[in-house]
């Protein structure tokens, strides 16, 4: 099947650019509004064309990207890197979040060691937190 002759779907495609780790995961944001196809929210079913921009939120991040290939099958990073690449917008203004992000945790300074309630509490938060960051 030539490149012109192949049809992926938004979810398939996403997989295979490598964006979220199961098919069933790229299909859930993009039922839930994750992910914009050309601007406008879309289903899984949509198919995807070579020029397309699909804007995707991973986390915190907000990534915008144009698809260069077309391709239904997961492959090595290496080669889904070449299925799109990210408009200069998109990597200054991830660069810019990273930057802030960067300068808060470096502006904290507590006023005293945490005692024994306030770890205990710390390491609840840091656990409800890291099973928030497994559904993106």
């Amino acid at each position: 099947m030539t490149e012109n002759e192949l049809t992926v779907r938004l979810d398939k495609w996403l997989h295979a650019a490598r964006f979220y780790k199961t098919r069933s995961l790229a299909t859930q944001m993009v039922e839930g509004g994750k992910v914009t196809y050309n601007g406008q929210r879309a289903k899984p079913s949509r198919l995807v064309e070579v020029g397309a921009e699909i804007t995707l939120q991973k986390g915190n991040e907000k990534i915008t990207v144009v698809v260069q290939e077309l391709s239904n099958r997961r492959t090595a990073y290496k080669v889904a890197k070449n299925y799109y690449e990210e408009t200069e917008a998109s990597v200054a203004a991830r660069e810019q979040l990273a930057e802030q992000r960067r300068l808060e945790k470096m502006s904290y300074t507590p006023s005293h060691r945490p005692n024994k309630k306030e770890r205990r509490t710390l390491q609840k938060f840091k656990i409800d937190r890291s099973s928030l960051d497994n559904y993106d």
